[in-house]
């Protein structure tokens, strides 16, 4: 059985090389998409300071449908192109917002959410998955130390569904 550690690191680098590590045993040996998806999302919320949502969203067809996530309730669906998600989607670049208010096309789930970082989930064939979301109440929550922890926590996640 897996128990995640206390993450000891005292800058966000360290944080997340623990937090990547800890996925990598989370996820070890595990190949279906919900369970890893599910386990994923908890790990990272539980870990990771200043957080009220994180999760997954999946490509179904043309749009993106939430997948195992934790936090609130969310939006169900978010057409691609549409919001932080849809634009993560649509142009496989990881987005970084530090004011989603000041976002000309963010999608409201949560009213308290006040920054957001989304990586695009790539598969080895080039096709999207989906994105990987994750909410703050806090203005310019996400930096460069988040997106490098962030790709790095869903090149762990991809690894375990190639």
């Amino acid at each position: 059985m897996f128990e995640a550690a206390a993450i000891t690191a005292v800058d966000k680098p360290g944080l997340y090389a623990e937090l990547t590590q800890q996925a990598a045993g989370l996820l070890h040996g595990e190949k279906n998409l919900v369970a890893n998806a599910a386990n994923f999302a908890a790990l990272v919320f539980h870990a990771l300071p200043d957080i009220n949502w994180c999760g997954f969203y999946f490509l179904d067809g043309g749009e993106l449908v939430v997948g195992p996530f934790q936090g609130k309730p969310a939006c169900i669906r978010i057409a691609l192109g549409r919001g932080v998600c849809g634009i993560a989607a649509a142009t496989r670049a990881t987005q970084v917002v530090e004011d989603v208010a000041a976002h000309p096309n963010h999608v409201y789930c949560d009213s308290a959410s006040r920054s957001e970082i989304v990586v695009p989930l790539i598969r080895a064939d080039g096709t999207l998955l989906g994105v990987w979301d994750v909410d703050s109440p806090s203005l310019a929550r996400f930096d460069d130390a988040d997106r490098a922890g962030m790709e790095a926590l869903c090149a762990v996640f991809m690894r375990a569904h190639a």
